[in-house]
């Protein structure tokens, strides 16, 4: 197997939702995952960072830690990064970029720190130096140490490869896949969207439930990589038997646009035959026949679409309406304020922590199954 020692790998997570991909690290059996500030940090192989890549729904990037040392200023930067091995990680012939930053250094200028690094890799090891190239070195400089790792994801995570529809006020897969992990969603109940748009969540509780892996249909970074092998990564990426669930996923929205959206996400991501969505308003909302489950939704908030004076009409249907029909379900409400959310009349649980979404802060109001 190639690429057998064991090197730190930082698994990336939206600010705020740290402790559910704490979570998901564990129980996809990553050993002694460390949780902390934007992210996740475990130790592992290449095999590690493949996995990870494949199969964490709420990852945002997989950086590999490939070495570190001390630079004072930018000639012993210069010269430390000549004699760094490039060879043992990077091929010849694949373009890189790097990227840079500084805190607490002496080196504070992160252009001209990126600058030395990249010219020391085209020089030393040939291989071609572009700011459009996917394959990212991050170089981070801090209290005079420059850690070196590379970006083995390529495009973000969330980009699952399906999703060609999105509404006017997208949110993340990876992002969704959190949400649903704290609201404790396991794959053992139906999800339903009232407000659906492009429908993430129902996709996401769906593959979630198939045993679908998120990173089934693109390509990364590291396949670029001198330590990447073809037939390895082929056995891994075929080392899962997704199953049709019992189960059926919910999503509704009243524009008849973001319903199409949602149907063709579904049909490319391959959960359509347990899937459905439908065209309809808040009002005429009722509980599928079937067991109860998970109702999470995010719903307009002023400063994402507009004045929020409005909404808080359709708050208190949507809560109504949820108090009054979905008995014995759970409901999960991403919004930005806490007035917003005691609009539904919901009996909510203390609020998660803040997570950053399209420049706003939002957070997560939960229940308990509902009376």
């Amino acid at each position: 197997m190639p690429g057998d020692a064991a090197f730190e790998i930082f698994l990336m997570a939206t600010p705020g939702l740290e402790p559910e991909l704490c979570a998901e690290v564990a129980a996809r059996g990553f050993r002694a995952p460390k949780q902390m500030v934007g992210g996740v940090i475990i130790t592992g192989s290449w095999r590690d960072v493949w996995r990870a890549n494949l199969e964490l729904r709420g990852c945002g990037r997989v950086l590999a830690r490939i070495g570190s040392f001390r630079a004072l200023h930018l000639a012993q930067l210069d010269r430390r990064a000549r004699k760094f091995p490039w060879g043992e990680y990077l091929r010849k012939t694949v373009p890189v970029h790097v990227e840079a930053s500084c805190a607490r250094s002496r080196i504070y200028h992160s252009e001209a720190a990126a600058q030395r690094i990249g010219r020391a890799i085209s020089e030393e090891l040939g291989a071609p130096v572009s700011a459009e190239a996917g394959l990212i070195i991050k170089a981070r400089i801090e209290d005079d140490l420059c850690t070196l790792s590379i970006d083995t994801s390529g495009e973000a995570l969330h980009k699952r490869g399906y999703k060609q529809g999105i509404g006017k006020a997208p949110m993340r897969e990876t992002m969704a896949a959190l949400f649903l992990r704290a609201c404790g969603f396991n794959g053992a109940e139906p999800v339903l969207d009232p407000m659906c748009g492009s429908g993430t969540f129902v996709i996401e509780a769906a593959e979630i439930t198939a045993g679908l892996d998120p990173g089934r249909d693109r390509r990364f970074a590291f396949e670029d990589l001198v330590s990447f092998d073809a037939a390895q990564w082929q056995a891994l990426r075929q080392k899962t038997s997704p199953t049709r669930p019992a189960l059926t996923f919910w999503g509704s929205d009243r524009d008849a646009g973001a319903i199409r959206m949602a149907e063709e996400n579904a049909n490319r991501g391959g959960v359509s035959a347990f899937t459905r969505f439908s065209c309809q308003p808040i009002s005429v909302l009722s509980p599928p026949e079937g067991p109860a489950g998970l109702v999470i939704v995010n719903p307009p908030y002023g400063t994402r679409i507009g004045d929020k004076r409005p909404l808080f009409a359709l708050y208190g249907a949507l809560g109504e309406v949820l108090r009054t029909r979905f008995s014995g379900w759970r409901v999960g409400i991403i919004t930005t304020e806490a007035v917003l959310a005691r609009a539904t009349g919901l009996p909510f649980l203390p609020p998660g922590p803040s997570v950053l979404h399209g420049g706003l802060k939002i957070r997560i109001y939960r229940t308990e199954k509902l009376a």
